[in-house]
Protein backbone atom coordinates (compact mmCIF):
# COMPACT_ATOMS: atom_id res chain seq x y z
CA UNK A 1 0.00 0.00 0.00
CA UNK A 2 1.64 3.71 -1.04
CA UNK A 3 2.17 6.01 1.94
CA UNK A 4 0.02 9.78 1.96
CA UNK A 5 3.20 11.21 1.22
CA UNK A 6 3.61 8.99 -1.76
CA UNK A 7 -0.17 9.74 -2.92
CA UNK A 8 -0.20 13.26 -2.74
CA UNK A 9 3.48 13.41 -3.99
CA UNK A 10 1.79 11.75 -7.50
CA UNK A 11 -1.21 13.24 -7.39
CA UNK A 12 -0.46 17.20 -6.88
CA UNK A 13 1.54 16.90 -10.25
CA UNK A 14 -1.10 14.86 -12.09
CA UNK A 15 -3.66 17.54 -11.31
CA UNK A 16 -2.00 20.21 -12.22
CA UNK A 17 0.28 19.41 -14.67
CA UNK A 18 3.07 20.89 -12.47
CA UNK A 19 6.18 19.25 -10.94
CA UNK A 20 6.83 19.44 -7.41
CA UNK A 21 10.01 21.74 -7.96
CA UNK A 22 8.52 24.57 -9.95
CA UNK A 23 5.89 25.18 -7.69
CA UNK A 24 6.30 28.81 -6.21
CA UNK A 25 7.47 29.10 -2.07
CA UNK A 26 3.43 30.79 -1.88
CA UNK A 27 0.26 29.48 -2.87
CA UNK A 28 -3.03 31.42 -4.04
CA UNK A 29 -5.67 29.37 -4.64
CA UNK A 30 -8.73 30.42 -6.92
CA UNK A 31 -12.10 28.68 -7.70
CA UNK A 32 -11.72 30.73 -11.08
CA UNK A 33 -10.13 30.61 -13.97
CA UNK A 34 -10.14 34.32 -15.27
CA UNK A 35 -7.47 34.77 -11.95
CA UNK A 36 -5.23 32.39 -12.90
CA UNK A 37 -5.25 33.75 -16.68
CA UNK A 38 -4.93 37.16 -15.79
CA UNK A 39 -2.19 36.62 -12.99
CA UNK A 40 -0.14 34.80 -15.70
CA UNK A 41 -0.88 37.52 -18.32
CA UNK A 42 0.04 40.13 -15.88
CA UNK A 43 3.42 38.75 -14.92
CA UNK A 44 3.97 37.20 -18.56
CA UNK A 45 4.01 33.50 -17.70
CA UNK A 46 2.18 30.75 -18.98
CA UNK A 47 -0.91 28.89 -18.01
CA UNK A 48 -0.26 25.28 -16.94
CA UNK A 49 -2.59 22.14 -16.80
CA UNK A 50 -5.39 23.69 -19.39
CA UNK A 51 -6.22 20.44 -20.02
CA UNK A 52 -5.88 19.32 -15.80
CA UNK A 53 -8.47 19.58 -13.30
CA UNK A 54 -6.55 22.27 -11.91
CA UNK A 55 -4.68 24.97 -14.30
CA UNK A 56 -2.04 27.33 -12.94
CA UNK A 57 0.74 29.70 -13.36
CA UNK A 58 3.83 30.20 -11.31
CA UNK A 59 5.58 33.85 -11.46
CA UNK A 60 8.54 33.98 -9.22
CA UNK A 61 7.77 32.75 -5.86
CA UNK A 62 3.86 32.66 -6.35
CA UNK A 63 2.19 30.16 -8.08
CA UNK A 64 -2.02 30.42 -8.30
CA UNK A 65 -4.13 27.10 -8.64
CA UNK A 66 -7.67 27.24 -9.69
CA UNK A 67 -9.03 24.04 -7.46
CA UNK A 68 -12.19 24.03 -9.33
CA UNK A 69 -15.88 24.32 -7.21
CA UNK A 70 -16.97 23.07 -3.73
CA UNK A 71 -15.36 22.13 -0.33
CA UNK A 72 -14.37 18.72 -1.60
CA UNK A 73 -12.19 20.09 -4.26
CA UNK A 74 -10.79 22.90 -1.74
CA UNK A 75 -9.63 20.37 0.94
CA UNK A 76 -8.26 18.41 -1.59
CA UNK A 77 -5.79 20.72 -3.26
CA UNK A 78 -5.33 21.59 0.58
CA UNK A 79 -4.25 18.40 0.95
CA UNK A 80 -2.28 17.81 -2.12
CA UNK A 81 -0.24 20.88 -1.47
CA UNK A 82 1.30 19.13 2.10
CA UNK A 83 3.79 17.24 -0.83
CA UNK A 84 5.15 21.18 -1.58
CA UNK A 85 7.77 22.19 1.11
Amino acid sequence: MKTRRAIVENWLPRYTGVPLKKFGDYILLTNFDQYVKLFAKSHRVPVVGRDRPMMSATAGEITIINFGMGSATAATVMDLLSAVK
